[in-house]
């Protein structure tokens, strides 16, 4: 099981952390992925951390002001969010593939949390 949390609103140029706490499996053992729905819009991945120890890998819309990273010991995974913009607007989900070693399409993924939203001000 996962849950979102953290998202709210911020203005533009500003930076947002979001968890994602598992329950029944710990987070070094399957890859989570984030992803997020704007309004009117289709699901887009964001990026993933994988249990393989590999480095994150992330959407060039997000590449060089998202990081996404690990806590092994609190079981969860973080979306830290700088510089963001209004493009960023959006409700956020994070998903896990317990099959895979991470993949950029949605429906890889087997669990997905309630997603939080996120709205930027400009």
């Amino acid at each position: 099981q996962l849950q979102a949390s953290g998202g709210g609103l911020v203005q533009a140029g500003g930076s947002l952390r979001l968890s994602c706490a598992a329950s029944g499996r710990t987070v070094s053992s399957f890859t989570v992925g984030w992803f997020r729905q704007a309004a009117g819009k289709e699901r887009e991945f964001v990026g993933f951390i994988s249990w393989t120890g590999s480095d994150p890998y992330y959407a060039d819309s997000v590449k060089d002001r998202f990081t996404i990273s690990a806590d092994n010991a609190k079981n969860a995974v973080y979306l830290q969010m700088n510089s963001v913009n209004p493009e960023d607007t959006a409700t956020y989900y994070c998903a896990a593939d317990i099959i895979g070693h991470g993949s950029r399409g949605s429906r890889d993924y087997q669990y997905w949390g309630q997603g939080t939203e996120v709205t930027v001000s400009s």
